[in-house]
């Protein structure tokens, strides 16, 4: 059997999210025919039937769920390819880190001064992102390297160097009765009356059960806080952006959380490589940050 084109993937992607052969066409910029062709003869080729066309419309077979999932990510390979490819290709291109907006500010800062201390580097642009949205911007191409958190973020695939551990603390509303407590725990904040803990995604996308709000960003969670609404446990470090409505209380019993900086394991750069060695040199600590 010969390889699958990336176009025959795009068209079939576009069945398949679509599931609608008129529609798919129109976001393809194609006309119909040409597309159901180019479906069936891909069905030949694999020897199996990717969907079930009736009346009533189409759907994908179990094989077709398959291949949706699989195209897609053959897919988003040759786009971050392709990104890695042009940005190694301009010498004069800046080394891009992302990080979540907000977190970690002074390692941050730290990281940049120790780089910058080096002969020769290359300017690093910062790339702000909401939660858990840095596993795909390495895996797109968007980013070179990334600060993540272990255990909340997405760290399969990538080459990491952990910078340093912390706690957590609790970010309550300034006027609730726990926010003048100097320590919690766990027990304290998983269940208190009227003041549920935010519900983050997770790595999948999907929310935990709970009575708590949903939220995606941050600035979602610091109004739900400040409005009384939600309380969430948090790394130390990210407190940098809580409003003045918000008071943080350590949370002595939550589990500790890693700094790692991260990166694609196909990554040569001599400045990663750089950056990674001045992080490393700079930030490790066997001591454990304080959450006060």
């Amino acid at each position: 059997m010969h390889d699958l084109e990336t176009r025959e993937l795009r068209y079939f992607v576009a069945v398949a999210e679509e599931l609608h052969f008129g529609r798919a066409a129109v976001r393809l910029g194609i006309a119909q025919p040409p597309l159901s062709r180019a479906i069936s003869q891909l069905e030949r080729r694999l020897g199996v039937q990717l969907f079930e066309r009736d009346r009533r419309g189409v759907e994908l077979t179990e094989a077709g769920t398959v291949l949706l999932r699989e195209a897609g990510a053959a897919l988003d390979a040759v786009a971050a390819a392709a990104r890695r490819t042009r940005r190694a290709g301009d010498p004069k291109r800046p080394l891009v880190l992302v990080t979540k907006a907000g977190a970690a500010h002074d390692l941050l800062q730290q990281l940049l001064d120790a780089f910058a201390s080096e002969p020769d580097v290359a300017p690093i642009e910062i790339l702000l992102c909401e939660v858990g949205e840095q596993a795909r911007m390495l895996r797109d191409g968007q980013a070179d390297v990334a600060l993540m958190h272990r255990p909340f973020d997405d760290l399969a695939g990538f080459d990491t160097e952990d910078l340093r551990v912390e706690g957590q603390v609790a970010i309550l509303p300034a006027v609730h009765p726990l926010a003048a407590r100097d320590q919690l725990t766990l027990a304290d904040v998983v269940d208190v009356p009227g003041l549920p803990i935010a519900r983050w995604p997770r790595l999948d996308g999907s929310y935990p059960d709970g009575p708590g709000p949903e939220a995606r960003t941050q600035s979602q969670l610091a109004q739900l806080v400040a409005l009384g609404r939600a309380l969430l446990v948090i790394p130390a470090s990210s407190r940098a952006w809580q409003w003045p409505d918000h008071v943080a209380v350590p949370v002595v019993d939550a589990p500790d959380v890693t700094t790692v900086i991260a990166w694609p394991p196909s990554t040569h750069s001599p400045t990663v490589a750089a950056l990674v060695r001045s992080a490393s040199a700079a930030l490790q600590t066997p001591s454990r940050v304080s959450t006060r």
